[in-house]
């Protein structure tokens, strides 16, 4: 069971799993880094950032929010806190709460990466378990 039984009423369909290709799921453009979301809730985001060469995040930061990028391919220059480091793909780093963050593709190649964020800033993009539960049944 995905959720705790006392979240839903007896009567109610616990909502299926949502599963989902990452490599299908990775999408570039040539104007800026795309980010494509796959899952998102009041408490998180997981979404796919895809940099073009040359394409960057701007560093940044977020008070009250752990991020965390995911290589999944290619290669990039990751900034958290006065620390840059390359990133190649299976590495993993973690960016906390206040700490300056962001990326920059400065290979030739494309760089993809699996970033989380909690919780989630962007209430927005977020569903609650009553549309997620209208969502899937």
């Amino acid at each position: 069971m995905p959720y705790p039984a006392i979240l839903y009423p007896l009567h109610a369909t616990i909502p299926s799993m949502d599963v989902k290709t990452i490599k299908d799921t990775m999408h570039f453009r040539a104007e800026k880094m795309r980010k494509v979301n796959l899952f998102a809730s009041k408490n998180m985001f997981c979404d796919i950032y895809c940099l073009e060469p040359g394409q960057i995040q701007k560093v940044h930061s977020h008070n009250g929010n752990d991020k965390i990028y995911y290589v999944i391919e290619g290669t990039g220059e990751f900034t958290v806190g006065k620390d840059v480091q390359i990133l190649r793909a299976g590495q993993i780093i973690c960016a906390f709460s206040g700490e300056p963050h962001g990326v920059e593709n400065t290979s030739q190649k494309r760089l993809a990466c699996l970033v989380f964020m909690a919780p989630n800033p962007s209430r927005k993009r977020t569903i609650d378990l009553t549309e997620r539960e209208e969502k899937f049944s």
